[in-house]
Protein backbone atom coordinates (compact mmCIF):
# COMPACT_ATOMS: atom_id res chain seq x y z
CA UNK A 1 0.00 0.00 0.00
CA UNK A 2 1.26 3.32 -1.14
CA UNK A 3 0.01 6.60 1.31
CA UNK A 4 0.49 10.32 0.73
CA UNK A 5 0.52 12.75 2.62
CA UNK A 6 0.18 16.09 2.05
CA UNK A 7 2.90 18.24 4.26
CA UNK A 8 2.45 21.98 4.72
CA UNK A 9 5.75 23.73 5.57
CA UNK A 10 5.17 27.31 7.93
CA UNK A 11 7.13 29.66 9.91
CA UNK A 12 7.44 28.41 13.40
CA UNK A 13 4.48 30.13 15.76
CA UNK A 14 6.87 30.70 18.11
CA UNK A 15 8.53 33.15 16.56
CA UNK A 16 6.57 36.19 15.32
CA UNK A 17 6.43 36.71 11.78
CA UNK A 18 6.23 39.89 9.75
CA UNK A 19 4.30 40.74 6.73
CA UNK A 20 6.49 41.58 3.41
CA UNK A 21 5.59 45.61 2.93
CA UNK A 22 5.35 45.02 -1.01
CA UNK A 23 3.75 42.24 -1.17
CA UNK A 24 1.23 42.30 1.96
CA UNK A 25 2.02 38.43 2.98
CA UNK A 26 3.68 37.17 5.25
CA UNK A 27 7.01 36.45 5.02
CA UNK A 28 8.77 32.73 4.46
CA UNK A 29 12.04 33.28 3.98
CA UNK A 30 13.07 31.80 7.19
CA UNK A 31 12.98 28.25 8.52
CA UNK A 32 10.42 26.57 8.02
CA UNK A 33 8.63 23.43 10.14
CA UNK A 34 6.54 21.02 9.46
CA UNK A 35 2.55 22.20 10.33
CA UNK A 36 1.43 20.29 13.23
CA UNK A 37 -2.10 19.39 12.01
CA UNK A 38 0.19 17.47 9.33
CA UNK A 39 2.23 15.78 11.69
CA UNK A 40 -1.11 13.60 12.67
CA UNK A 41 -1.46 12.42 8.65
CA UNK A 42 2.16 11.48 8.79
CA UNK A 43 2.13 9.08 12.35
CA UNK A 44 -1.53 8.15 10.76
CA UNK A 45 0.01 7.17 7.27
CA UNK A 46 2.97 5.19 9.53
CA UNK A 47 0.38 3.09 11.74
CA UNK A 48 -1.75 1.85 8.34
CA UNK A 49 1.55 0.62 6.34
CA UNK A 50 2.52 -1.24 9.60
CA UNK A 51 -1.31 -2.77 10.00
CA UNK A 52 -0.84 -3.60 6.41
CA UNK A 53 2.43 -5.54 6.71
CA UNK A 54 3.99 -3.21 4.13
CA UNK A 55 4.11 -0.08 2.14
CA UNK A 56 5.41 3.26 1.94
CA UNK A 57 4.60 6.58 3.38
CA UNK A 58 5.17 9.64 0.56
CA UNK A 59 5.57 12.95 1.13
CA UNK A 60 4.27 16.16 -0.60
CA UNK A 61 4.66 19.63 -0.10
CA UNK A 62 4.60 22.54 -1.80
CA UNK A 63 7.20 25.66 -0.25
CA UNK A 64 8.97 28.50 -1.31
CA UNK A 65 12.97 28.65 -1.84
CA UNK A 66 12.78 24.77 -2.07
CA UNK A 67 13.11 24.70 1.76
CA UNK A 68 13.35 21.10 3.45
CA UNK A 69 13.67 21.41 7.24
CA UNK A 70 10.04 20.42 7.74
CA UNK A 71 9.73 17.45 5.61
CA UNK A 72 13.28 15.84 7.00
CA UNK A 73 11.17 16.16 10.09
CA UNK A 74 8.23 13.84 8.87
CA UNK A 75 10.90 11.53 6.75
CA UNK A 76 12.73 11.27 10.64
CA UNK A 77 9.48 9.92 11.69
CA UNK A 78 9.57 7.18 9.23
CA UNK A 79 8.07 8.58 5.85
CA UNK A 80 10.02 7.15 2.91
CA UNK A 81 10.52 9.59 0.59
CA UNK A 82 9.06 12.46 -0.12
CA UNK A 83 8.38 15.27 -3.41
CA UNK A 84 9.03 19.29 -2.66
CA UNK A 85 7.39 21.51 -5.70
CA UNK A 86 8.91 25.22 -5.49
CA UNK A 87 8.62 27.61 -7.75
CA UNK A 88 9.03 31.32 -7.84
CA UNK A 89 5.75 31.64 -10.00
CA UNK A 90 3.92 29.70 -7.31
CA UNK A 91 4.04 32.99 -5.03
CA UNK A 92 0.43 34.36 -4.08
CA UNK A 93 -1.17 31.39 -5.14
CA UNK A 94 -4.57 30.85 -3.46
CA UNK A 95 -6.23 27.91 -2.27
CA UNK A 96 -7.23 26.54 -5.48
CA UNK A 97 -4.31 26.67 -6.63
CA UNK A 98 -2.68 25.29 -4.53
CA UNK A 99 -5.00 22.51 -4.35
CA UNK A 100 -4.13 22.53 -8.33
CA UNK A 101 -0.36 21.69 -7.60
CA UNK A 102 -0.86 19.35 -5.06
CA UNK A 103 -2.95 17.35 -6.97
CA UNK A 104 -0.62 16.75 -9.97
CA UNK A 105 2.20 16.10 -7.77
CA UNK A 106 0.19 13.16 -6.31
CA UNK A 107 -1.16 12.13 -9.30
CA UNK A 108 2.45 11.29 -10.43
CA UNK A 109 3.11 8.77 -7.18
CA UNK A 110 0.08 6.85 -7.83
CA UNK A 111 -0.96 6.66 -4.21
CA UNK A 112 -3.93 4.05 -2.98
CA UNK A 113 -4.90 6.44 -0.26
CA UNK A 114 -4.24 10.80 0.38
CA UNK A 115 -4.32 11.95 3.64
CA UNK A 116 -4.20 15.46 4.68
CA UNK A 117 -4.92 17.47 7.51
CA UNK A 118 -8.31 19.10 8.06
CA UNK A 119 -6.63 22.56 7.30
CA UNK A 120 -3.53 24.30 8.06
CA UNK A 121 -2.40 26.42 11.09
CA UNK A 122 -1.49 29.33 8.91
CA UNK A 123 -4.21 29.63 6.48
CA UNK A 124 -7.17 27.91 8.05
CA UNK A 125 -9.38 27.59 5.01
CA UNK A 126 -10.08 24.14 5.64
CA UNK A 127 -10.81 23.76 1.57
CA UNK A 128 -7.83 22.53 -0.40
CA UNK A 129 -7.91 18.78 0.80
CA UNK A 130 -11.73 18.48 -0.55
CA UNK A 131 -10.37 20.44 -3.92
CA UNK A 132 -8.11 18.00 -4.36
CA UNK A 133 -9.75 15.25 -4.17
CA UNK A 134 -12.04 16.30 -6.89
CA UNK A 135 -9.23 17.27 -9.09
CA UNK A 136 -7.77 13.74 -8.62
CA UNK A 137 -11.76 12.62 -9.04
CA UNK A 138 -11.18 11.00 -5.97
CA UNK A 139 -13.87 10.11 -2.69
CA UNK A 140 -13.51 12.48 -0.10
CA UNK A 141 -14.20 12.01 3.42
CA UNK A 142 -13.14 14.73 6.08
CA UNK A 143 -12.80 15.18 9.81
CA UNK A 144 -11.31 11.38 10.19
CA UNK A 145 -10.75 10.50 13.43
CA UNK A 146 -10.09 7.00 12.75
CA UNK A 147 -9.05 5.17 9.68
CA UNK A 148 -8.91 1.25 9.00
CA UNK A 149 -8.06 -0.18 5.43
CA UNK A 150 -9.12 -3.42 4.22
CA UNK A 151 -9.58 -5.70 0.91
CA UNK A 152 -9.38 -2.21 -0.89
CA UNK A 153 -11.51 -0.31 1.08
CA UNK A 154 -11.17 2.45 3.58
CA UNK A 155 -13.60 2.48 6.81
CA UNK A 156 -13.49 6.09 8.37
CA UNK A 157 -14.55 7.10 12.00
CA UNK A 158 -15.35 10.37 11.11
CA UNK A 159 -16.12 13.13 13.91
CA UNK A 160 -19.26 15.23 13.99
CA UNK A 161 -20.60 17.22 16.78
CA UNK A 162 -23.02 14.99 17.85
CA UNK A 163 -20.36 12.02 17.63
CA UNK A 164 -19.22 10.20 14.77
CA UNK A 165 -20.33 8.95 11.48
CA UNK A 166 -19.31 4.91 9.97
CA UNK A 167 -17.82 5.77 6.44
CA UNK A 168 -16.85 3.33 3.72
CA UNK A 169 -15.44 4.33 0.70
CA UNK A 170 -13.47 2.41 -2.16
CA UNK A 171 -9.68 3.32 -2.40
CA UNK A 172 -8.06 5.07 -4.14
CA UNK A 173 -9.23 7.84 -1.68
CA UNK A 174 -8.62 11.47 -0.07
CA UNK A 175 -9.33 11.66 3.79
CA UNK A 176 -8.24 14.95 6.02
CA UNK A 177 -7.82 13.55 9.98
CA UNK A 178 -8.15 16.21 12.42
CA UNK A 179 -5.79 17.26 14.73
CA UNK A 180 -4.96 14.74 17.89
CA UNK A 181 -6.60 11.96 16.71
CA UNK A 182 -3.23 9.89 17.37
CA UNK A 183 -0.35 10.72 18.97
CA UNK A 184 2.75 11.92 16.79
CA UNK A 185 6.35 10.01 17.36
CA UNK A 186 9.09 11.86 18.03
CA UNK A 187 12.01 11.62 15.25
CA UNK A 188 14.90 9.15 16.90
CA UNK A 189 18.31 9.84 16.07
CA UNK A 190 18.81 7.71 13.68
CA UNK A 191 16.02 8.43 12.18
CA UNK A 192 17.13 11.27 11.76
CA UNK A 193 20.10 10.38 10.78
CA UNK A 194 18.32 8.50 7.88
CA UNK A 195 16.17 11.52 7.06
CA UNK A 196 18.84 13.13 5.20
CA UNK A 197 19.88 9.82 2.40
CA UNK A 198 16.00 9.66 1.75
CA UNK A 199 15.02 10.77 -1.51
CA UNK A 200 13.36 14.27 -2.00
CA UNK A 201 12.42 15.05 -5.65
CA UNK A 202 12.43 18.56 -6.18
CA UNK A 203 9.75 19.92 -9.12
CA UNK A 204 8.44 23.44 -10.57
CA UNK A 205 5.73 23.96 -12.09
CA UNK A 206 6.87 23.16 -15.62
CA UNK A 207 7.45 19.86 -13.94
CA UNK A 208 3.57 19.44 -13.64
CA UNK A 209 2.61 21.05 -16.83
CA UNK A 210 1.79 24.33 -15.77
CA UNK A 211 2.72 27.85 -16.80
CA UNK A 212 3.05 30.69 -14.37
CA UNK A 213 -0.09 32.06 -15.66
CA UNK A 214 -1.98 29.21 -14.22
CA UNK A 215 -0.56 29.81 -10.66
CA UNK A 216 0.50 32.33 -8.43
CA UNK A 217 -1.30 35.78 -7.94
CA UNK A 218 -2.05 35.29 -11.81
CA UNK A 219 -3.95 31.72 -11.71
CA UNK A 220 -5.62 33.08 -8.25
CA UNK A 221 -6.44 36.70 -9.47
CA UNK A 222 -6.65 38.26 -6.43
CA UNK A 223 -4.52 41.12 -5.22
CA UNK A 224 -4.31 42.54 -1.09
CA UNK A 225 -4.36 45.93 -1.74
CA UNK A 226 -4.25 47.18 2.35
CA UNK A 227 -3.61 45.82 5.43
CA UNK A 228 -4.36 47.52 8.45
CA UNK A 229 -3.73 46.72 12.09
CA UNK A 230 -6.62 45.53 13.75
CA UNK A 231 -8.31 47.77 16.07
CA UNK A 232 -7.66 48.21 19.97
CA UNK A 233 -10.35 46.77 21.69
CA UNK A 234 -11.72 49.35 24.52
CA UNK A 235 -12.50 49.22 28.07
CA UNK A 236 -15.45 47.30 29.20
CA UNK A 237 -18.08 48.83 31.57
CA UNK A 238 -17.68 48.06 35.39
CA UNK A 239 -21.08 47.59 37.12
CA UNK A 240 -20.92 48.40 40.77
CA UNK A 241 -23.56 46.53 42.56
CA UNK A 242 -25.66 48.74 44.87
CA UNK A 243 -28.84 47.02 44.58
CA UNK A 244 -29.58 47.75 41.14
CA UNK A 245 -26.96 46.35 38.99
CA UNK A 246 -29.24 43.22 37.56
CA UNK A 247 -31.42 46.06 36.47
CA UNK A 248 -27.95 47.41 34.49
CA UNK A 249 -27.35 44.55 33.32
CA UNK A 250 -30.77 43.61 31.89
CA UNK A 251 -31.02 46.85 30.20
CA UNK A 252 -27.58 46.84 28.70
CA UNK A 253 -28.54 43.15 27.01
CA UNK A 254 -31.51 44.70 25.94
CA UNK A 255 -30.11 47.90 24.25
CA UNK A 256 -27.96 44.85 22.38
CA UNK A 257 -31.33 42.96 21.49
CA UNK A 258 -29.71 40.01 23.05
CA UNK A 259 -33.03 39.69 24.77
Amino acid sequence: MKIVVCVKQIPDPADPGSLDPDTKTLKRDVKLIIDESDSYGVEMALQLVDAAGGGSVHLVSMVPNREVSGLRTALAMGADSATLISDEALAGSDALTTAKVLARAIERAEPDLVLAATESTDGYTGVVPAQVAELLGLPSVTFAKEVAVSGGTATVRRQTEAGYDLVECPLPALVSVTAGVVEPRYPSFRGIMAAKKKPVDQLGIADLGLEPGQVGWAGGGQEIVDVAAAPARESGEIVTDEGDAHERVVAFLDELKVL
